[in-house]
Protein backbone atom coordinates (compact mmCIF):
# COMPACT_ATOMS: atom_id res chain seq x y z
CA UNK A 1 0.00 0.00 0.00
CA UNK A 2 1.40 3.37 -0.90
CA UNK A 3 1.93 6.29 1.45
CA UNK A 4 -0.85 8.38 -0.12
CA UNK A 5 -3.48 5.76 0.69
CA UNK A 6 -2.22 5.51 4.29
CA UNK A 7 -2.28 9.30 4.76
CA UNK A 8 -5.72 9.51 3.19
CA UNK A 9 -6.98 6.83 5.59
CA UNK A 10 -5.55 8.72 8.57
CA UNK A 11 -7.26 11.98 7.63
CA UNK A 12 -10.49 10.24 6.75
CA UNK A 13 -10.46 8.57 10.17
CA UNK A 14 -10.97 5.18 8.58
CA UNK A 15 -9.12 2.14 9.78
CA UNK A 16 -7.13 0.23 7.21
CA UNK A 17 -9.05 -2.86 6.04
CA UNK A 18 -8.08 -6.07 7.83
CA UNK A 19 -6.94 -7.86 4.67
CA UNK A 20 -4.52 -5.02 3.89
CA UNK A 21 -3.11 -5.06 7.42
CA UNK A 22 -2.61 -8.83 7.19
CA UNK A 23 -0.95 -8.45 3.79
CA UNK A 24 1.49 -5.81 5.04
CA UNK A 25 2.31 -7.92 8.10
CA UNK A 26 2.96 -10.92 5.85
CA UNK A 27 5.18 -8.94 3.48
CA UNK A 28 7.27 -7.54 6.35
CA UNK A 29 7.68 -11.04 7.82
CA UNK A 30 8.59 -12.52 4.42
CA UNK A 31 11.16 -9.78 3.76
CA UNK A 32 12.85 -10.33 7.12
CA UNK A 33 12.79 -14.12 6.66
CA UNK A 34 14.40 -13.98 3.21
CA UNK A 35 17.05 -11.53 4.42
CA UNK A 36 17.89 -13.96 7.24
CA UNK A 37 18.34 -16.64 4.56
CA UNK A 38 20.97 -14.42 2.92
CA UNK A 39 18.99 -12.94 0.04
CA UNK A 40 19.66 -9.27 -0.75
CA UNK A 41 16.53 -7.09 -0.71
CA UNK A 42 16.09 -4.87 -3.77
CA UNK A 43 12.55 -3.47 -3.70
CA UNK A 44 9.01 -3.99 -2.45
CA UNK A 45 5.69 -3.52 -4.24
CA UNK A 46 7.11 -2.98 -7.72
CA UNK A 47 4.24 -1.83 -9.91
CA UNK A 48 3.81 -1.65 -13.65
CA UNK A 49 0.69 -1.23 -15.74
CA UNK A 50 0.28 -5.02 -15.70
CA UNK A 51 0.53 -5.77 -12.01
CA UNK A 52 2.56 -5.75 -8.85
CA UNK A 53 5.37 -7.88 -7.47
CA UNK A 54 5.42 -7.99 -3.69
CA UNK A 55 9.19 -8.33 -3.18
CA UNK A 56 12.28 -8.47 -5.37
CA UNK A 57 15.51 -9.99 -4.06
CA UNK A 58 18.89 -11.02 -5.39
CA UNK A 59 20.16 -14.49 -4.55
CA UNK A 60 23.76 -14.63 -5.80
CA UNK A 61 23.43 -14.19 -9.59
CA UNK A 62 19.65 -14.67 -9.68
CA UNK A 63 16.81 -12.15 -9.43
CA UNK A 64 13.98 -13.50 -7.30
CA UNK A 65 10.47 -12.22 -7.81
CA UNK A 66 8.50 -13.05 -4.68
CA UNK A 67 4.75 -13.33 -4.25
CA UNK A 68 3.67 -13.29 -0.60
CA UNK A 69 0.44 -15.01 0.43
CA UNK A 70 -0.73 -14.35 3.97
CA UNK A 71 -3.56 -16.34 5.50
CA UNK A 72 -5.03 -16.82 8.93
CA UNK A 73 -6.21 -20.31 8.07
CA UNK A 74 -5.40 -23.23 5.79
CA UNK A 75 -8.78 -24.83 6.27
CA UNK A 76 -9.57 -24.84 2.56
CA UNK A 77 -6.26 -24.76 0.75
CA UNK A 78 -2.62 -23.72 1.00
CA UNK A 79 -1.95 -20.02 0.44
CA UNK A 80 0.29 -20.77 -2.58
CA UNK A 81 -2.71 -22.29 -4.38
CA UNK A 82 -3.97 -18.73 -4.92
CA UNK A 83 -1.16 -18.21 -7.44
CA UNK A 84 -3.07 -19.66 -10.36
CA UNK A 85 -2.25 -19.54 -14.10
CA UNK A 86 -3.65 -16.01 -14.48
CA UNK A 87 -1.62 -14.71 -11.54
CA UNK A 88 1.54 -16.44 -12.82
CA UNK A 89 1.04 -14.78 -16.22
CA UNK A 90 0.61 -11.34 -14.61
CA UNK A 91 3.68 -11.87 -12.41
CA UNK A 92 5.68 -12.92 -15.49
CA UNK A 93 4.62 -9.81 -17.40
CA UNK A 94 5.40 -7.55 -14.44
CA UNK A 95 8.81 -9.20 -13.96
CA UNK A 96 9.59 -8.50 -17.62
CA UNK A 97 8.59 -4.86 -17.05
CA UNK A 98 11.02 -4.76 -14.10
CA UNK A 99 13.81 -6.20 -16.26
CA UNK A 100 13.08 -3.65 -19.02
CA UNK A 101 13.54 -0.86 -16.47
CA UNK A 102 16.98 -2.34 -15.76
CA UNK A 103 17.77 -2.36 -19.52
CA UNK A 104 17.24 -6.14 -19.80
CA UNK A 105 20.34 -7.46 -18.04
CA UNK A 106 21.42 -11.04 -18.76
CA UNK A 107 20.47 -12.53 -15.40
CA UNK A 108 18.80 -15.67 -14.17
CA UNK A 109 15.35 -15.15 -12.74
CA UNK A 110 13.06 -17.21 -10.59
CA UNK A 111 9.64 -16.90 -9.03
CA UNK A 112 9.27 -17.70 -5.34
CA UNK A 113 6.20 -17.82 -3.14
CA UNK A 114 6.31 -17.14 0.58
CA UNK A 115 3.38 -18.42 2.62
CA UNK A 116 2.82 -16.55 5.87
CA UNK A 117 0.42 -18.12 8.34
CA UNK A 118 -1.05 -16.04 11.13
CA UNK A 119 -2.46 -17.09 14.49
CA UNK A 120 -4.26 -14.56 16.67
CA UNK A 121 -3.05 -11.73 14.42
CA UNK A 122 0.64 -12.63 14.73
CA UNK A 123 3.01 -14.50 12.45
CA UNK A 124 2.88 -18.19 13.31
CA UNK A 125 4.75 -19.81 10.42
CA UNK A 126 6.66 -18.76 7.30
CA UNK A 127 7.26 -21.11 4.36
CA UNK A 128 9.62 -20.12 1.55
CA UNK A 129 8.87 -21.98 -1.68
CA UNK A 130 11.75 -21.13 -4.04
CA UNK A 131 11.49 -21.45 -7.80
CA UNK A 132 7.78 -22.30 -7.57
CA UNK A 133 7.04 -21.66 -11.22
CA UNK A 134 8.76 -20.66 -14.46
CA UNK A 135 8.25 -17.62 -16.62
CA UNK A 136 4.80 -18.08 -18.12
CA UNK A 137 4.35 -19.04 -21.75
CA UNK A 138 4.71 -17.34 -24.22
CA UNK A 139 7.30 -15.20 -22.39
CA UNK A 140 9.92 -17.87 -21.81
CA UNK A 141 12.44 -18.91 -24.42
CA UNK A 142 13.15 -22.52 -25.31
Amino acid sequence: MNAFVKIKALFAGKAEPEHLRRGELGERAAKKHLQQLGLKFLTANFRSKRGEIDLVFRDDDCLCFVEVKTRSSEDWTRPAAAVDARKRRLLSQTALDYLRRLKNPEVKIRFDIVEVLLADGAVHEIRHLPNTFSLAKPYRHG
